[in-house]
């Protein structure tokens, strides 16, 4: 009984809002405190920032600790991923490593504590679920595009290699040339200087710019707006299903179930009706 109210009060602890504002809070501000250590500072201020790092890491082994003791099926906490990275990135971030030849990997472990944000954060995790998701449709997008790629640039190296062999010199330089130009950076330049010995050059730019900038680019961002829209979905159903409401699903089924207790009603009085 005494187990069950001390884990109620983790649970209203891990659901409180002000809580999660300020482990949020707590999560800047470490973010903030790494950028700091990048500037020279003395002795006093480095101590100090070295305290408020232990005191950052000690808080968030006592924010996992309460997360942990909140879930009422412990031996599944660790099967959330999120769970797992917050505690991997916690437990790395507490080995006493700082004067040791390994201070520079426990500085890059403290700089991915940043991304604790993302699972605070419940439409931060939805976008990066999302992105994870909608790679293998862009794979193929960005096949087709890398095909694109490489036949202008073996056209751009055929063509324009006597004009400028520093921008057209080969096929990989070729390569980065035209991302110069799909992404816009003084892609003019680079056309005009070859439209003085082909006039009708723009030709090749803009066709390209269209495939890429245009219509891949387009392709890539309607794909990941597709599957964030179904993770939205998702997340809106679990919601439901959480707070015991109804889902789009339940109310459907109990639609099917009320249009077949009509149609037997119906029957039933077409019958009765009948047999009078």
């Amino acid at each position: 009984m005494q187990y069950t109210k001390l884990q109620q009060s983790f649970i209203r602890i891990r659901s409180n809002k002000a809580f999660e504002l300020f482990v949020i809070s707590v999560i800047i501000f470490s973010a903030l405190l790494v950028g700091a250590k990048t500037y020279p500072m003395s002795d006093t201020l480095s101590r100090v920032t070295l305290f408020l790092d232990w005191f950052i890491s000690a808080f968030f082994l006592i924010e996992i600790t309460i997360r942990f003791l909140a879930e009422e099926r412990k031996s599944r906490f660790f099967h959330n991923f999120w769970n797992l990275f917050d505690t991997t990135i916690v437990a790395i971030s507490l080995i006493p490593i700082e004067n040791s030849d390994m201070a520079l990997i426990a500085r890059l472990v403290r700089v991915f504590r940043v991304l604790r944000m993302v699972s605070f954060i419940p439409e931060l995790r939805i976008l990066l679920v999302s992105l994870l998701k909608a790679l293998p449709q862009l794979g193929y997008v960005m096949l087709l595009m890398f095909i694109i790629f490489y036949i202008y640039a073996a056209v751009g190296s055929t063509l324009f290699e006597d004009i400028n062999p520093t921008l057209w010199g080969d096929i990989s330089i070729s390569l980065l040339t035209l991302f110069r130009v799909m992404t816009f950076e003084d892609w003019t330049d680079v056309m005009y200087e070859t439209m003085e010995v082909y006039s009708l050059s723009w030709i090749y730019y803009l066709t390209f710019i269209f495939f890429t900038a245009f219509a891949f680019l387009n392709m890539v961002i309607g794909i990941v707006v597709n599957v964030m829209e179904e993770e939205h979905t998702k997340a809106r159903q679990q919601e439901r299903i959480d707070n015991n409401e109804p889902t789009i699903a339940d109310l459907n089924n109990k639609l099917v179930q009320m249009q077949a207790s009509l149609d037997n009603l119906v029957r039933s009085q077409s019958d009765k009706s009948k047999n009078q």
